[in-house]
């Protein structure tokens, strides 16, 4: 192997390494717990959802007819 074979391959390898690097660290972020929680916590609490009111005379908006 020629020496300037055996540097592309060098700079290959390094490359390679450091996609494999940033892959894991990916994954560990995607996969891994955003936070510490106790032990003893009963799961996450229920989020109520509110769909926003049409505009209308009782609510305070303002109707507008569509042209």
């Amino acid at each position: 192997m020629t020496e300037a074979g055996a540097g592309a391959l060098r700079e290959f390898l390094v490359v390679l390494a450091l996609a494999l690097a940033g892959l894991l660290l990916a994954v560990l972020a995607a996969f891994a717990p955003w936070y510490a929680t106790p032990a003893d916590a009963g799961g996450g609490a229920v989020v109520e959802m509110h769909s926003p009111q049409r505009p209308g005379p009782g609510n305070g908006g303002v109707a507008v007819e569509a042209r």
